[in-house]
């Protein structure tokens, strides 16, 4: 069974003061196919840890000298660390609980079954498994549903994948609009790491989170003694940006004495830290973003037209969520195969009334709100496939209201399409709630009296409840 787990998971460090239970755990292993070794202490497993990678780390809590949960503390600064399990005396398990909060990933009793030892390796090893076919089967998506992180298959999204490849390899100036949420930094960061400039560092900087008084410092540095509190010399964003990129997010709330500033960096490229008589030399690609209407913003001069100018030299707008409603399958799969990678589950998919309500919602947040309610689902629910009682009520209505859609069945008495879509969105709230009539009116927003009317008009009995 061991014969297809990954070879480093197959290898297993035991730590014990006690020989007995080293070698009584040594014998367990090996006859169940796992490459176990044996340290007496916590020290000596580190210093196996220099020279060796091993994928379980099986440790006794109480131990002499270095204790348990000082190794479990090391091995979490490893850049690759083991799965650990902690082992204690019975009666120690709120010890053994209290490592499991600080990274374990379980532990066990002693007196233990040598079984249930096995049974917790395969377990870890399981998990192992699969977050690295996840991991594998998130970068396939990635590859070929988008560009970089970002993900859309759109005809608008495609568009936008070829004006990136472009204008990628030039210093040009970039402006992205769109509203929140669309994704305008993970295009500046795929701008960027597809330049020559990758290898350079990509500062973001959000115009309207740094209070106006200190923005020019944070943006341009300053030196020592120039204003209260200036104890020594700071380089500023721009200087920490040289040979990358400085992504200027919300740029439409640049106080307008710092725009004069930030217009004279791009036309001679030189920026004058507060308080300095010189100015240095600074190489930056300038991206900014904003999700305000910058024209307007020129028109009632809060914002300056020539710095409008210079920034929009390359102008690209990312469209709402709601005007590529076909990316939201390839979005949805690569949220999910995200999340299973980070959580460790194995969803597949969603159920089809879940699928059918994130189509028919308008996501006005956009891909974070959609990111957002995935991760929500996918923390709530225990199956493989996503159900919609797991999604937020704003989305779970949405369902509610695409059965509002007309089909073309030559039918067009408003009478009948009225008393059949009422029909509908009773069936639908009662088997929301489970039958629940008080929560169905909720959702159907209609008296309890007049649910009960019409549910025996149309002959409608309450569903049996599910099973938990």
């Amino acid at each position: 069974m061991t014969a297809s787990l990954p070879s480093h998971m197959q290898r297993v460090l035991v730590v014990d003061d006690e020989e007995n239970i080293r070698h009584l755990l040594l014998v367990t292993l090996k006859k169940a196919g796992f490459e176990p070794t044996a340290a007496p202490g916590a020290r000596e497993a580190l210093r196996l840890l220099e020279d060796h990678s091993f994928g379980v780390i099986i440790s006794d809590v109480r131990m002499p000298g270095m204790d348990g949960r000082e190794l479990l503390a090391a091995t979490q600064e490893l850049a690759d660390p083991p799965y650990v399990i902690m082992m204690s005396a019975y009666g120690g398990g709120d010890m053994a609980l209290e490592c499991v909060k600080e990274g374990a990933y379980d532990y066990f009793n002693k007196p233990f079954r040598p079984d249930e030892v096995v049974l917790l390796l395969r377990k870890v090893t399981e998990r192992e498994q699969l977050r690295t076919e996840n991991k594998r089967l998130r970068a396939e998506l990635d590859e070929r549903l988008g560009f970089g992180e970002i993900v859309g298959r759109s005809e608008a999204m495609s568009g936008i994948f070829g004006t990136v490849s472009k204008i990628a390899p030039y210093k040009t100036t970039v402006l992205l609009t769109g509203e929140s949420g669309t994704g305008k930094e993970l295009l500046a960061r795929a701008i960027h790491e597809h330049s020559d400039r990758a290898a350079g560092p990509l500062v973001p900087v959000n115009c309207g989170a740094i209070p106006e008084n200190l923005l020019e410092s944070e943006l341009f540095g300053h030196v020592k003694g120039a204003f209260t509190g200036a104890s020594r010399d700071k380089a500023g964003l721009f200087s920490e940006a040289h040979k990358g990129t400085i992504f200027l997010d919300e740029i439409a709330e640049l106080p307008v004495s710092l725009q004069v500033k930030l217009l004279r960096v791009l036309e001679d490229e030189v920026v004058r830290p507060v308080g300095a008589t010189e100015s240095s030399k600074v190489d930056v690609r300038v991206i900014a973003a904003t999700s305000r209407d910058l024209d307007e913003r020129v028109r009632a001069s809060t914002f300056r037209e020539d710095l409008y100018y210079r920034l929009n030299v390359m102008r690209i707008r990312i469209p709402p969520l709601r005007e590529r409603t076909e990316d939201l399958t390839a979005l949805v799969e690569h949220f999910v195969a995200r999340f299973n990678e980070r959580f460790g589950r194995g969803v597949t998919n969603l159920e089809p009334d879940a699928m059918e309500a994130v189509l028919a919602y308008a996501w006005p947040g956009n891909v974070r709100e959609l990111e957002n309610a995935i991760e929500r689902a996918m923390i709530l629910s225990d199956g493989d496939k996503l159900p919609l009682d797991v999604f937020p009520p704003v989305v779970q209505e949405a369902s509610l209201v695409a059965v509002v859609s007309v089909r073309d069945d030559g039918d067009l008495s408003v009478k009948r399409r009225v008393a059949s879509l009422e029909a509908e969105l009773i069936r639908r709230a009662l088997e929301r709630t489970g039958g629940n009539r008080t929560h169905a009116c909720r959702l159907l927003e209609i008296s309890h009296r007049a649910l009960l009317y019409k549910m025996k008009d149309y002959g409608i009995d309450v569903p049996a409840r599910r099973s938990s």
